[in-house]
């Protein structure tokens, strides 16, 4: 059995290639199964199983859901849910709301500190009204006004940054059940990577993990071994199962996707 990537990104939210795409390089790199879970929407999931189609690769629907713990976000992965749930699609739908209106405010933010900017133009890379923070720092590369996206974040747009404008996210917990009542099941996404490099608190994986969370993101890019290390003897103490997957963006982080 070949691997599984149970991470990636499409055009449906922030990464640059298609699902479709996505699907052809997984088959190029002899995946067994390949996880769609786009930022807080289901839309590329009947991509994804149209153009697997009679092939061997299995297709694990999913999606990274947005949530907040002490005033920094923080992701859940949701697998195998069902995304005609009513509770379900009515949460991504006011994410989809407040992600439109949170990239125009950060816009404007960036407008009133005098470098220009469109908002029209994100919304261009964006392909719609799912915004992310990506879209806005690759808009801000193409203005001139930072030489790489990393660049934007790290001066602009981080958590608590001066053009940074918080999202309606829910808490971890609240999460967690909304996910259980879809018939899905969570993993706590970059555990590693909260307020940016900091880890989710220990007390609050716990708890989660008390709640019903099935699993734990512990082979990522972007944790070092001694993360990655610390984080699998934590999911093991608490009955997690250990995942890996390359949080795949298409080209923005160079087609990462795990084989």
């Amino acid at each position: 059995m070949g691997s599984y990537d149970l991470h990636t990104h499409s055009t449906c939210s922030d990464g640059t290639q298609s699902v479709a795409g996505n699907v052809r390089l997984a088959l190029e790199l002899g995946l067994s199964g390949l996880g769609v879970t786009d930022h807080d929407t289901t839309a590329g999931i009947g991509e994804a199983f149209a153009a697997a189609e009679s092939t061997a690769l299995e297709i694990v629907p999913g999606l990274e859901f947005s949530a907040e713990h002490d005033g920094a976000s923080l992701h859940v992965l949701a697998y195998w849910m069902d995304p005609s749930n009513g509770p379900l699609r009515a949460e991504l739908e006011r994410l989809a709301e407040t992600r439109l209106r949170r990239g125009e405010m950060m816009i404007r933010k960036l407008r009133d500190a005098g470098y220009d900017i469109s908002f029209d133009r994100v919304r261009r890379i964006a392909g719609g009204d799912l915004i992310a923070r990506p879209h806005i720092a690759q808009a801000m590369v193409e203005a001139g006004i930072v030489g790489s996206e990393r660049e934007a974040f790290d001066r602009f747009i981080h958590d608590g940054g001066p053009a940074y404008v918080p999202k309606h996210a829910l808490d971890p917990l609240v999460a967690l059940d909304l996910i259980a009542e879809a018939g899905g099941v969570s993993v706590l996404a970059h555990p590693g990577m909260w307020r940016g490099t900091e880890s989710v608190p220990v007390e609050l994986i716990e708890r989660m993990a008390a709640a019903g969370m099935a699993g734990l993101e512990v082979d990522h890019p972007d944790h070092d071994e001694t993360m990655r290390a610390r984080y699998r003897d934590l999911a093991i103490r608490l009955d997690l199962i250990p995942t890996g997957a390359s949080d795949c963006y298409g080209a923005r982080y160079g087609f990462r996707l795990w084989s």
